[in-house]
């Protein structure tokens, strides 16, 4: 069963579901592919790992280097998946090209479904599509909008450049 949890967090208003123990979704409410909450979900204010999920993105905003622990369980076909694994691997205040991320899961010529499987992902943050830009380095499209995707490259880049000064 599908439990789900809504707050006002950092990022605006949130929605977040959960199924055996992982999260399956983390959406900004009214960004684009975001569910309709089903009949059959629970809400579950109080689950526990919603409730991690909720303090690491609050984390997250002040401190971004911060690696999230969360079991994730993101749906979706074999393709989609690997295109969300390869997002996991760009490291914080990196960013690579839709290209960059074909190449990396063996598939050259598949940048435009490579976008489009980023444009699906359901785990908005920490599964880091944020992180992916055009070639020629603009900002292009993120499920919860533009201002979001650059506030968010924002805090990374920023909590980067401290980190490199402090060693």
């Amino acid at each position: 069963m599908t439990h789900y949890r809504r707050w006002a967090g950092p990022f605006g208003e949130m929605l977040a579901t959960e199924e055996d123990q992982a999260i399956t979704g983390c959406y900004c409410i009214g960004q684009k592919y975001q569910p309709s909450i089903a009949p059959q979900w629970k809400e579950d204010p109080l689950s526990p790992l919603l409730l991690q999920l909720e303090e690491q993105l609050d984390d997250y905003s002040q401190h971004p280097e911060h690696a999230f622990a969360l079991p994730l369980a993101p749906g979706g076909t074999l393709f989609q998946q690997s295109v969300w694994l390869a997002l996991q691997q760009i490291p914080t205040g990196q960013t690579r090209y839709y290209q960059q991320l074909a190449d990396s899961i063996g598939r050259p010529q598949s940048a435009r479904s490579v976008a489009a499987a980023i444009g699906r992902n359901p785990i908005l943050i920490l599964i880091p599509c944020h992180r992916v830009i055009g070639k020629n380095g603009s900002l292009t499209g993120f499920a919860a909008g533009l201002e979001l995707k650059q506030h968010l490259l924002h805090i990374e880049n920023q909590a980067a450049l401290t980190n490199a000064y402090s060693h």
